[in-house]
């Protein structure tokens, strides 16, 4: 792919950055740019992603991925983990723009988290974990349960369900940020019983455009108020089948 739609990448890395009120130093730029080259060689050996223009990744991953930082305070070292990490978005982005970050990508798909291995190495970030394995599992298990400063996903599972997958995560204190599209209204509505009992409130609904015509999306930002109770994750089949709905015991 030719330099100059790469070099328009960097500009619209930084000004769309910039836009949401995050700062990046001219590293982050380079190395969000090294990684997203990355991600296009990848997606020639395995599919990862359907956005495969330098402009695309800009917008559609890396844009949508900053998001996060507008969303919530990190702080410094922050324990951070992307579940259902796919191609690693947010949570390769997130760390090229603050390496303070301790990064976690869980996915249940071991050979996805093959990119992120790489991208690891290349940038040497010797402090991220990969993790493969199902959420509603590692969430039971006492080394990654309640043991983030903040969790994020961009999965498509109903906000009922993927609070379950991912509010365990969260260590009491902690923030859970869902990244959904603009009409989530109903889905809210529908979840607000799960995430009380799984130890979350909502604290924010943010809405936002963006930039370079990106499309409108929003974050629920879920603030872990209690701990998870310990029935929590249940089995997927049992959190598909019957999800939470404000009147367990």
């Amino acid at each position: 792919m030719n330099r100059t739609a790469w070099d328009r990448f960097e500009r619209i890395v930084a000004e769309g950055a910039e836009s949401l009120g995050v700062a990046l130093s001219s590293q982050a730029v380079l190395d969000i740019r090294w990684l997203s080259e990355r991600l296009v060689e990848w997606n020639t050996r395995m599919n990862l992603t359907a956005v495969v223009s330098p402009e695309g990744i800009a917008v559609k991953h890396v844009l949508d991925s900053l998001s996060c930082l507008g969303a919530c305070r990190f702080p410094q070292g922050a324990s951070f983990i992307d579940v259902g990490a796919g191609a690693g978005f947010p949570g390769l982005v997130l760390k090229a723009a603050r390496p303070d970050i301790r990064l976690t990508l869980l996915d249940s798909t071991k050979k996805k988290l093959a990119y992120a291995a790489d991208v690891a190495e290349g940038l040497g970030w010797a402090d991220m974990e990969l993790l493969a394995a199902r959420a509603e599992e590692a969430g039971r298990d006492p080394a990654w349960r309640e043991r983030y400063d903040i969790v994020a996903a961009r999965a498509v599972a109903a906000m009922r369900i993927l609070s379950e997958f991912c509010l365990p995560f969260a260590k009491p204190g902690g923030v859970f940020l869902a990244m959904k599209g603009p009409d989530v209204c109903v889905e809210m509505s529908h979840a607000s019983s799960a995430i009380g009992v799984l130890g979350g409130d909502v604290a924010e609904h943010r809405r936002y455009s963006l930039p370079y015509d990106g499309g409108e999306r929003s974050i629920i930002v879920i603030r872990k108020s209690r701990p998870t109770p310990a029935q929590y994750p249940r089995l997927f089949r049992d959190i598909k089948r019957k999800p939470i709905d404000g009147n367990e015991t």
